[in-house]
């Protein structure tokens, strides 16, 4: 393995040394933010197991080295809950397709603007229809900010750790075995940030809140047990619950206070000293991806953004929380955007947005497009309800197309890649600016400390965890 990783610097020119014992120096760093970073990020994903894994180590080492490491936003949401800090919403940002250059525009971004409080995320359905597992999600970051001389703390984040409701029917301490999976895999790979998802699990049939609520509010006191018990030395991952699935009822305040009041009861019975929740999602009229009409524009949404200003106010006064989180928020029209951290709403989740872009834009190659499209005619057609459009279609399966092409997504001309990573920084500037976290480096560097995390050597990935491309997004 020693060959291999000597073989992986060799292209830095002495920029990154590996000494006698293995450890790694990097004596030239902004060396870093050059071609060879993109062939150890290359070989990070796509390299056999051996070269994928020194690769995926030596990104973390030199992470390490020279400040770019996965950490927990847990001390600055607690540091809103106290009211030292207001008056920003955390975008954290699904990174599904062409990730590198994804990543390298978002990581673009935040260096001119110099942004600090943002997360990058993957849902635990997207780790299965884009094909990227934790390890890999973390090394592609690691590779991005390092190219584009990014320094602070990387935030990433597993999205929706769901529990599938039919699989809990029929087996519930399967379902929930597999997140407990899914966390130490995710957890093990540098994921310091997680939501859990047990939303699904509430039963508006029942007759009391407290009854609706119940097997959510355990079930989450429960993982959020199991991450505890799985966090590094140093590290208090931040955890957020969920209180209403997206896309259903709206969300009230005796649905949180009955959710929290169970919740921190629950957690205490598992260990008076356990850390609970910095955050609560909630629904406030959104739904994920938006609602496609049959010429493939995207419905309105009906916002109610008083009830996330509600929320996320009792969250801060009542329980210390960071405050309310808003999902499926990435259809929404720009002028939205800045009303967020108007109501002090503490982040938002933002996907479809960035994945419809790689589709439409105008450099997307319309001989690749097709391809995808005849991909899922035929691999998606179970999918298509009666009377749907091929826009309703198309809009709705693409995000299955990202795994099985994913090479190609990474291959296309460098022309290409360069075009639709401009026009994702542009999308991610104009968040930055909409949600108030421009110029929030300083703020996460005074809130947020890092530990210094070394790796011995190279390990092979972790089994994965049980997949489900149909959990939340």
């Amino acid at each position: 393995m020693q060959d291999i990783v000597h073989k992986l610097v060799r292209p830095f020119g002495g920029a990154v040394s590996v000494g006698a014992d293995g450890a790694i120096a990097v004596p030239k760093p902004a060396t870093l933010a050059g071609p060879a970073t993109d062939q150890l990020a290359d070989a990070a994903v796509f390299g056999d197991a051996a070269w994928r894994d020194a690769a995926r180590w030596l990104l973390w080492e030199i992470g390490q080295v020279v400040g770019v490491r996965p950490a927990s936003i847990h001390d600055l949401y607690i540091a809103r809950g106290q009211g030292k800090v207001h008056g920003f919403t955390v975008p954290a940002i699904n990174i599904r397709g062409m990730a590198y250059d994804s990543a390298r525009a978002l990581f673009r971004a935040a260096v001119k603007r110099q942004a600090g409080a943002f997360i990058c995320e993957i849902a635990r359905s997207e780790m299965a229809y884009t094909d990227q597992r934790p390890a890999e999600y973390v090394a592609v970051l690691i590779a991005a900010a390092l190219r584009e001389g990014f320094r602070g703390p990387v935030f990433v984040q597993g999205d929706h750790f769901q529990a599938n409701a039919k699989k809990y029917a029929a087996d519930p301490e399967g379902e929930i075995g597999a997140i407990k999976a899914l966390i130490k895999e995710a957890v093990a790979a540098g994921f310091y940030n997680i939501d859990i998802d047990t939303s699904t699990l509430v039963d508006l049939k029942l007759p009391t809140l407290d009854a609706q609520q119940k097997v959510n509010y355990e079930r989450a006191a429960e993982l959020t047990a199991v991450i505890r018990a799985e966090e590094p030395e140093g590290v208090t991952v931040s955890v957020g619950a969920e209180i209403g699935e997206v896309g259903g009822k709206n969300s009230t305040l005796e649905d949180q206070h009955v959710f929290m009041d169970g919740y921190v009861r629950a957690l205490k019975a598992r260990g008076a000293a356990l850390v609970g929740v910095s955050k609560i999602s909630v629904q406030t009229g959104t739904s994920h991806g938006g609602v496609v009409l049959p010429d493939g524009s995207i419905a309105d949404v009906t916002l109610d953004l008083d009830v996330l200003k509600t929320l996320s106010d009792d969250a801060r006064k009542r329980y210390g929380m960071a405050g309310a989180v808003q999902h499926g928020a990435s259809t929404l029209p720009p002028e939205a955007f800045v009303r967020f951290p108007e109501v002090e709403a503490a982040e938002i989740h933002l996907a479809t947005a960035f994945q419809s872009l790689l589709y439409d834009h105008e450099a997307t190659p319309a001989a690749f497009k097709a391809k995808l499209y005849d991909w899922l005619r035929e691999n998606a057609a179970n999918e298509r309800k009666a009377g749907e459009t091929d826009e309703q279609f198309f809009y709705k399966t693409r995000k299955k197309a990202l795994g099985p092409f994913k090479k190609d997504f990474w291959s296309l001309p460098e022309a290409v890649r360069g075009a639709l990573g401009d026009a994702l920084e542009d999308q991610f500037s104009f968040l930055f600016e909409a949600l108030k976290v421009s110029h929030s480096a300083e703020m996460v560097a005074r809130h947020v400390k890092a530990p210094v995390l070394r790796r011995s050597e190279p390990a092979a990935a972790m089994a994965a965890a049980p997949d489900d491309a149909e959990a939340g997004e």
